[in-house]
């Protein structure tokens, strides 16, 4: 019998990564001969554990921190979206080489659109950090053709930067968190200020009744954001489903099979509880 694929995740650390358990039931639901791993880079090793995985005859990766920064440099082509992210979450091997791509932002925008119900066209959307996270969710947002975006950052220099070099793809602006005004349609958190268990310094006054706010992060219960953002009247989304999404978008560029990922999305939550 033919040996499965190998997949894997790299970062460090990878412990208690939800991955296998997520692409292993995408494999099973799809019917794919694959096996996925967690693999511990050492934090100077991490060129030479992909390419020793690869020369083993591994298909794919997905990576974590801190090595995105890493992977995105590693590769020898790079998607439009991983170009635009400056970061990669997900790497093929394709004829020797290494396709580097971001799935990170694709995951969120299908989250919103798809399982919350949310068509991001027309809106007025708020991206609130600079970070890498946020960096990664802009192109992608764009794409959808929202009204406008504003990136909101303590240190508004930052957001200025990101604003300006993605000017061409849409009506794209920055801001300070104090300089805010008006209700918005979508607020996205993509500070780690939830890791924290603390509240970007947005005034209230940005959310509304008809405000869908989105934290990346998740947990087992609500985060400070989505509490202050339902105290206002909004509704409140966390980043499970992105989690989710994102892995079945690699899962597509590896196999290009779609898995479905309601079931998981269940099973995952109900862990969380």
């Amino acid at each position: 019998m033919t040996p499965p694929d190998r997949y894997a995740l790299v970062g460090h650390p990878v412990a208690h990564s939800k991955s296998p358990m997520i692409h292993s039931t995408f494999a099973a639901q799809t019917g794919q001969h694959l096996t996925y791993e967690r693999l511990l880079a050492p934090l100077d090793g991490f060129v030479a554990t992909v390419r020793t995985f690869f020369k083993e005859g591994g298909k794919g990766l997905n990576v974590t921190l801190p090595f995105k920064l890493e992977a995105h440099a590693l590769a020898d082509t790079l998607t439009e979206r991983a170009r635009a992210a400056g970061a990669v979450n997900t790497l093929k091997i394709i004829d020797g080489n290494i396709l580097g791509d971001n799935t990170d932002g694709a995951g969120l925008v299908t989250d919103i659109e798809r399982n919350a119900g949310i068509a991001l066209k027309g809106k007025r959307i708020l991206l609130l950090g600079a970070g890498g996270a946020a960096r990664g969710a802009i192109l992608p947002l764009l794409n959808t053709g929202p009204a406008s975006m504003t990136i909101a950052n303590r240190s508004p220099e930052k957001a200025l930067t990101l604003a300006r070099e993605f000017a061409g793809h849409g009506n794209i602006d920055a801001s300070d968190f104090d300089a805010l005004q008006g209700e918005f349609d979508v607020i996205i958190n993509a500070t780690s200020a939830s890791l924290g268990n603390e509240l970007p310094p947005v005034p209230a006054t940005i959310f509304g009744l008809v405000t869908f706010a989105y934290d990346m992060m998740y947990g087992k219960e609500l985060t400070v954001f989505m509490k202050f953002a339902e105290q206002q009247g909004a509704t409140g989304r966390d980043g499970l489903g992105m989690l989710v999404e994102q892995a079945a978008e690699s899962f597509y560029l590896w196999r290009g099979v779609r898995p479905e990922t309601a079931k998981i999305f269940s099973e995952l939550r109900t862990t969380l509880a």
